[in-house]
């Protein structure tokens, strides 16, 4: 279909289906291939073109004087015919055709409209780029003719595959799909759609792919079945089809044939408006499919011009106008004379030219989803204003060599690529037009669904859209209330290989096994996930610790020995009853100061050991409570110099009675000028400050302080007396321990004294509780964890106190209370104590 002009552009579009080669033998004529098979909606595209040619020639404020004429070719859907149709566009050596009555002959054109299919796109523009000649397709998505260096010169107003992968990895993390099969043709479009989407996935982290097939050309049953059996046996709800609608016809008859129904089919825009595929005897299977439909646009005047088309009667033998004869002749149903041989005996009729189009039924005249057309309307649009913008050029500011400009008598196809690279305008639609440096357009999508209605027929519906901004990167929209959904639920389908884990899990991969399939596992003590699908649980901070559901940190319990819990409160009321008892005995003896057996008993030393056993028993309430600097600090100085100031005046005690009796014997007086009573305070004064200077420096170098201890319970901070110095505690305790044993001994040495002097043998017996108790104190103590190492030691504290107490002071009160006949001195000097 040609039109004569100033400057031609050509065109490229499908008419045909089908073609036959004919016979290429050396001995026969050349002839060239016939198609036929006419397809009506590539005839719209091309008669578009035709439309936005004749519209540009009307407008006066672009390409005014200039009038653009077009020359345009069926492929027929071979690459071989459609690469033959583009070098002929480019040489003018097609078959000479009349233009008008006084020109001969088709000039080469300056740009290309055209191909709609990838794999001829990339042929063709791989033989133009080396030329620079244009070429600005509106069909050809495939992203690997986005690489600038391999095709210079192509350009295209469709998105490239690329966008439109990311487009459908949008809409399966949208609604959750994170589980998909992938079909794709076997060809450029669909193998280079495979590896994008792949890669794109991977980075994407939305999704894996279950299974990725390759659909075969033509017709190949086992092929086809055995795909519908992956697909059949797979997990995966959602299946992504990259694919033209001749290789999807034969999938879908095997996928009828075996009744395979639940999936979710998603489009690309390759077959989304494929009308093929909306009867009844497909829709069972693909109603509900979501896809990516190129952008819709009006194109006001198109109808009326597309009414107007005549056929050309005097030229269908000179390719003049035939495009519109087969058009004629297909939708009529007709012929042209001269009629093919026994057309007319079959009761065929002749075309006449003047048949209404409005009075038949034809795709033509449909304008009402205008997308592969709309299109062809913004490329040839873009050609004219590239055109437009050169021939705006001031000579001298050119952007050429020397500042030079192009001009319309020595034009050059390379000069209007520079031009289309900068070209930016605006459709009467609204839509912006604009090629990146790759010569992609700006890319927005239409999101569609194959709506199925009660009376049967079908509806594809507009949902949404996909689109990049420059502010907001890419966009998607989606209205899910008019969304159909095929199934049960009428709700979108769950595709996932494994259910998101929960918060309180983390992600365990499966062997072998893509990264969307994995197990749910808890995560461990003090770790959380607060969050579904997490990797890796993250630990909860020293305080906390995870909550029975590990979905969140808790403060940690804290254990010490209260004053509010059992244990706590039996210790120190045994403290204060211990502390009671010892008031209670002062009291009694300083009642009963004048009797012989308080008096005998050396009531000084008697009174200060009563004094010293109230303090180790008030000193074990320091160990009850939370731990603070003070108590921690204080609590082993109290203990120690209690507990010395306790032993040290047994120690002289004992020492005193073996001092007396030996003075009791000839020569035996001067012992006693050594155990005065100045000589008694002094040594119990020296005693205990030894055990003060222990404390002091130990608390010095190496104070003992509060501390949080976490390995007897992860989930638990038990706070304790950190002993600062294990020497210094030793060193105390060690003290505490060789003043025992030595009043021990000596008690012992003296065990045998007359009944006069059986003091010793009560000051025995309590040394013998005092160390036995601190003896099992060290190993309970080391192996009793938290505040149970400290309730040993009041433990401790408490069973020797009560011991020495009840050892020594027992039978005293006994007699002083209950045997008083026995308090006399009588008694004391003849029979004992």
């Amino acid at each position: 279909m040609h039109k004569a002009g100033d400057v031609v552009l050509g065109g490229l579009f499908e008419i045909h289906f089908f073609s036959v080669f004919p016979d290429l033998s050396f001995t026969s004529e050349p002839q060239p291939p016939t198609c036929h098979g006419f397809d009506t909606p590539g005839f719209r595209r091309a008669q578009t073109m035709a439309f936005a040619i004749e519209e540009i020639n009307r407008n006066s404020n672009l390409l005014s004087n200039v009038t653009l004429g077009y020359s345009l070719y069926d492929n027929c859907v071979k690459l071989a015919i459609g690469f033959r149709a583009a070098l002929s566009l480019v040489s003018g050596q097609e078959e000479q055709f009349v233009l008008e009555e006084t020109c001969v002959g088709a000039p080469p054109v300056l740009g290309i409209v055209g191909d709609s299919s990838s794999t001829h796109s990339i042929a063709i523009s791989t033989v133009l780029g080396l030329y620079r000649v244009p070429m600005v397709s509106y069909f050809a998505t495939c992203s690997c003719l986005s690489d600038r260096p391999k095709f210079p010169s192509f350009f295209r107003t469709i998105p490239s595959d690329a966008f439109q992968v990311r487009a459908m990895i949008q809409i399966l993390n949208h609604f959750g799909w994170t589980w998909a099969g992938l079909l794709v043709s076997d060809d450029d479009y669909g193998l280079h759609a495979a590896r994008s989407f792949q890669s794109d996935l991977a980075q994407s982290g939305g999704g894996c792919l279950a299974y990725l097939e390759v659909l075969p050309w033509g017709s190949d049953p086992s092929e086809h079945q055995r795909i519908v059996d992956v697909m059949k046996k797979s997990t995966a709800r959602v299946v992504i089809v990259f694919a033209h609608e001749s290789h999807m016809i034969n999938l879908m008859k095997e996928v009828v044939r075996q009744n395979v129904t639940g999936l979710q089919w998603i489009a690309s825009e390759a077959w989304i408006a494929a009308t093929v595929f909306q009867t009844p005897h497909f829709m069972t299977y693909l109603g509900g499919t979501l896809g990516i439909a190129i952008r819709r646009g009006e194109i006001p005047g198109l109808r009326e011009f597309l009414l107007q088309i005549r056929p050309d009667q005097h030229h269908n033998s000179s390719n003049g106008n035939s495009m519109v004869n087969q058009f004629w002749e297909h939708t009529f149903q007709c012929r042209f004379a001269p009629p093919p041989a026994g057309w007319m005996e079959a009761g065929g009729t002749l075309c006449t030219g003047q048949e209404d189009l409005e009075e038949v039924e034809t795709e033509l005249l449909d304008i009402s989803d205008l997308r592969p057309e709309y299109n062809v309307y913004k490329a040839v649009y873009a050609l004219a204003y590239a055109l437009d913008d050169m021939l705006q050029c001031e000579p001298g500011r050119g952007p050429f060599s020397k500042h030079s400009c192009g001009n319309l008598k020595r034009l050059e196809p390379w000069q209007l690529v520079y031009y289309l690279e900068k070209v930016n305008f605006t459709t009467p639609f609204g839509d912006q037009v604009a090629f990146d440096e790759n010569g992609d357009a700006l890319p927005i999508y239409d999101v569609m669904n194959w709506l199925w209605l009660p009376d049967g027929r079908t509806e594809v519906q507009n949902v949404g859209e996909v689109k990049r901004s420059a502010f907001k990167g890419e966009e998607l929209t989606i209205e899910e209330k008019k969304i159909f959904w095929n199934h049960e639920s009428k709700k979108p389908p769950r595709s996932v290989c494994s259910e998101s884990c929960p918060p309180g899990t983390r992600i365990a991969r499966k062997k072998g096994e893509p990264e969307c399939c994995f197990d749910c596992i808890p995560c461990s003590e003090g770790k959380i996930s607060n969050k579904t699908d997490f990797t890796e649980c993250t630990s909860c901070p020293e305080d906390f610790w995870s909550s029975p559901q590990r979905d969140h940190c808790v403060l940690k319990k804290t254990e010490f020995l209260s004053y509010h819990e059992p244990l706590g409160i039996c210790l120190t009321a045994a403290s204060l009853l211990g502390t009671c008892i010892c008031a209670v005995v002062v009291g009694i003896f300083i009642y009963h100061r004048r009797t012989p057996i308080v008096r005998a008993n050396n009531s000084e030393l008697s009174f200060q050991l009563l004094l010293s056993l109230k303090l180790c028993f008030l000193c074990s309430l320091l160990f009850i409570g939370r731990p603070v600097l003070w108590t921690c600090q204080l609590r082993h100085a109290a203990f120690g110099i209690s507990f010395v100031l306790c032993v040290s005046c047994i120690l002289v005690k004992t020492m005193v009675v073996l001092a007396v009796f030996k003075a009791s014997k000839p020569g035996g007086g001067a012992s006693l000028k050594w155990f005065g009573v100045l000589q008694q305070r002094g040594t119990v004064i020296v005693l205990t400050s030894i055990q003060a200077a222990i404390c002091i420096v130990w608390i010095v170098s190496a104070s003992p302080a509060p501390h949080k201890n976490t390995q007897y319970q992860d989930d638990k901070i038990v706070y304790e007396c950190a002993v600062g110095s294990t020497v210094g505690f030793a060193v105390l305790l060690g003290y505490i321990g060789s003043l025992a044993v030595l009043s021990c001994l000596i008690a012992f040495m003296a065990r045998n004294l007359p009944d006069s002097f059986n003091e010793a043998k009560l000051i025995t017996f309590s040394m013998l509780i005092f160390c036995a108790v601190w003896v099992a104190f060290v190993p309970a103590y080391i192996s009793s964890p938290g505040k149970y190492s400290d309730a040993v030691e009041v433990f401790a504290i408490l069973a020797s106190s009560f011991g020495l107490l009840l050892a020594l002071f027992g039978p005293k009160c006994y007699k002083i209370l209950l045997r008083p006949e026995r308090n006399t001195k009588k008694a004391i000097m003849g029979r004992g104590i």
